[in-house]
């Protein structure tokens, strides 16, 4: 649905393609086109239901109406293969870089046996795609050209990112991916670069049981620039650029789903300094935007969510 000027809109937006809305599975990202304002072409990323009770994350396309009620000529860039009956661990992310090409982050599934894809080079599980706005694959790709790998993965094993931004200024893709129990992690990415999982992780299995061979490091495999254990379970995450907070410059947001609130790393250069929790009454939290004034948007997680403004408390006195 559309908020504007503070409400709510009784429907939502019409056309949009049917989503498998269980457990983890439903709408997962939404972003305008680099060229929204001519061409009014948004693009989203969602679990789209498949024959057979499977289903898979998809990237698809729209035009939305200029009053905001209905996108038409909707079509998919990019699907997830192979479809997978578990609706679980979908990512996903879609935004675009200053060139106008589209990154994609795609969830390995879950299970035991979906979840070693993450180091396969011929399939999308736990992946970054790099795609043109229509589904294609960059020339400059990392993988262009290997044989048995795809062209459009940019980097490899991951587990389940549900949060990336561009830092502002540098072209720097970051990411922040779900761990198991423990082993969150923020990374930055880098072409054809491998992120270990489940080789390597700072987790371990939900029922205790050590991920792989309980080791942290391999050769060939990226280290997180940051970790989190416990869990903050994260959503999205943004850099802030604003005038509201200036001692917050360059710091990143992120929403945290467990235990819930918006996680402020300081940082210096490529390095995490320091880290402060915000609005750790407000419950689950799982999207943050930075506003054009400045103000940090951040939206609930649960029936009756709410959108919320975060500015600097007023001075007293």
């Amino acid at each position: 649905r559309v908020i504007r000027d503070g409400v709510l809109a009784p429907e939502p937006v019409a056309g949009m393609p049917p989503v498998l809305a269980q457990k983890q599975g439903g709408l997962l990202d939404v972003t305008v086109g680099p060229d929204f304002a001519t061409d009014r072409t948004i693009y989203w990323t969602y679990s789209k239901p498949l024959p057979g009770g499977l289903s898979a994350t998809a990237a698809a396309r729209g035009r939305l109406s200029e009053d905001m009620t209905q996108v038409t000529g909707v079509e998919d860039i990019l699907v997830q293969e192979p479809p997978a009956p578990e609706p679980m661990h979908y990512g996903s992310r879609i935004l675009f870089d200053g060139e106008g090409l589209a990154h994609v982050t795609l969830g390995e599934r879950s299970t035991l046996k979906n979840r070693v894809r993450a180091q396969d080079l011929g399939s999308t599980y736990g992946k970054v795609a790099r795609i043109t706005a229509e589904g294609e694959a960059p020339r400059d790709n990392p993988f262009v050209g290997r044989e048995g790998a795809l062209p459009t993965i940019l980097s490899y094993g991951h587990r389940n990112i549900q949060g990336a931004a561009f830092r502002p200024g540098t072209g720097q893709l970051w990411t922040i991916e779900h761990g198991p129990k423990g082993g969150d992690e923020l990374n930055l990415i880098e072409p054809g670069a491998n992120y270990g999982w489940p080789v390597i992780s700072y987790g371990i299995n939900y029922d205790g049981s050590p991920v792989g061979k309980k080791i942290t490091a391999a050769e060939g495999m990226e280290q997180p620039v940051y970790y989190w254990d416990p869990v903050i379970a994260p959503g999205g995450m943004a850099f802030y650029e604003g005038g509201m907070f200036p001692d917050w410059q360059g710091d990143l947001i992120v929403a945290s789903l467990s235990p819930g609130a918006l996680v402020r790393l300081e940082m210096e250069g490529d390095r995490v300094t320091g880290e402060e929790r915000l609005l750790s009454d407000q419950g689950r939290i799982r999207d943050v935007a930075i506003a054009p004034d400045g103000s940090i948007l951040a939206i609930t997680d649960k029936a009756d969510g709410a959108l919320l403004r975060l500015t600097p408390k007023a001075a007293e006195g």
